[in-house]
């Protein structure tokens, strides 16, 4: 059955309609019901299809009508849409989010539905994530792994750079001990094709040497990280903590002074700015995950590899994550939105997300699909997760309050990668900002 892809606008009504129009209790799997799913990735969208085209020839009496919206948009959109009680049936989640609607009971208990034991099917690293008050509160679906760099061969040699020269940059707020900023400058060049490095680069770049930019899982908390700093302590936001503070003065110098990397006022309004750059040949080294690398795949069109992201003064730090698919507690369907997290939770259904190379399948099993997948392609994922390996990982953003403080740290964290607010002075204030938040 092909399945309908759809944008919120025209989803809101039509999920409230449903909500309201299906039977409840036994009688539910009777009739026909139509199952709302919403996720922000569209190339992962598109890899569920067949999956649900199995669930729906197990049961015939539900379909499920897949929800993209995108990324700019999902949280502000879900909050409103739980709070309206109009939200999908079932739902993406990541680890920053899913505390409120756990704690507030919007969600399915998929320790109850599952039991205990089958936790081990999954990849640990994301049950732990999403597991609170010893309850899991969502399905893992997708497993991030670690953050890594693309590179464009071609522009690196024109360069004098080799694959294996990135695998031992370094860099630090020492400039005698930095080794990636110098190779970021002679990778940037202007129109006349003067690179960064050279006296007469006019400060206008043309080809970016790095995509440096508030991204808090690829850039961010790398490098956050890497220099043994903090974002948080417990739920608790440490911006101000003094290493931390560096790593942002790096990251402001590379792109203000240095000229590296894309300017604040591209990238700020638009995530996905330096990854079309790297796909369009005008960016050397991406910095990035596994959610990238299909669109990397199938948009470059020229020689590309994947080396380490760059180790720090602490080491190379990289942060891991997860996605879950959580069950709308509030939803009348519950019978149906039962049998699809079960079968979302299954090595067979995790499958078809691994065997179209769209992402890494949260149960263990089903991983091989994916590596399977990517090797065929000639494509070597290992740096992904040698980077996580170990103990050194600085942990993802959680916290019931999360999206609250967010909204608060946000708009001073863009004006400090725009270079209007001294890092020092911008993440004192973030940090007070989002704990305020969180403490009201």
């Amino acid at each position: 059955m092909a399945h309908r892809f759809t944008k919120l606008a025209t989803m809101v009504a039509a999920s409230a309609l449903l909500l309201t129009g299906c039977a409840t209790g036994s009688s539910e799997a009777d009739e026909p019901t139509t199952l709302s799913f919403r996720l922000w990735d569209e190339t992962v969208a598109e890899a569920y299809e067949e999956s649900f085209a199995a669930f729906e020839k197990k049961n015939p009496d539900i379909t499920v009508e897949v929800n993209v919206v995108t990324w700019a948009d999902y949280w502000t959109q879900l909050r409103t849409d739980v709070a309206e009680k109009a939200a999908d049936d079932v739902f993406w989640l990541n680890n920053a989010y899913f505390g409120a609607y756990a704690d507030a009971g919007k969600l399915v208990d998929i320790s109850a539905l599952f039991g205990e034991k089958s936790t081990g099917i999954w990849e640990p690293s994301i049950v732990e994530q999403f597991t609170r008050a010893d309850t899991l509160w969502g399905v893992p679906q997708l497993y991030d792994a670690g953050i890594a760099v693309y590179y464009n061969t071609a522009l690196l040699e024109k360069a004098g750079i080799s694959p294996d020269d990135l695998e031992n940059l370094a860099w630090s707020p020492d400039e005698a001990q930095d080794t990636y900023l110098p190779a970021a400058r002679a990778l940037t060049l202007d129109a006349a094709g003067a690179s960064a490095s050279s006296p007469s680069f006019d400060g206008t770049p043309v080809q970016y040497g790095t995509n440096i930019a508030y991204d808090t899982q690829a850039i961010l908390l790398p490098f956050i990280g890497s220099n043994g700093g903090a974002f948080q302590n417990g739920d608790q936001f440490a911006f101000s903590d003094p290493r931390t503070v560096q790593s942002v003065e790096y990251l402001v110098n590379a792109i203000n002074t240095a000229k590296v990397a894309p300017s604040a006022s591209e990238t700020n309004a638009n995530g996905d700015f330096s990854r079309d750059a790297f796909i369009g040949g005008k960016m050397a080294m991406f910095q990035s995950g596994l959610y990238n690398l299909k669109n990397v795949a199938e948009g470059a069109e020229f020689e590309w590899g994947v080396a380490s992201m760059p180790s720090g003064p602490a080491g190379r730090v990289s942060v891991t994550n997860g996605v879950v698919v959580a069950g709308n507690a509030e939803s009348e369907k519950q019978v149906a939105i039962g049998k699809l997290l079960t079968w979302l939770g299954s090595e067979k259904a995790n499958r078809y997300l691994g065997e179209s190379g769209a992402a890494v399948p949260a149960v263990t099993k089903a991983q091989k699909s994916y590596f399977d997948f990517w090797e065929k392609e000639g494509v070597s994922v290992q740096r992904f997760f040698e980077v996580v390996q170990g103990e050194k990982q600085i942990p993802s953003p959680k916290g019931t309050s999360y999206g609250k403080a967010f909204e608060e740290f946000d708009p001073i964290f863009q004006e400090i990668f725009a270079g209007t607010v001294k890092p020092a002075v911008g993440l004192k204030q973030a940090e007070g900002a989002a704990n305020a938040a969180i403490a009201g």
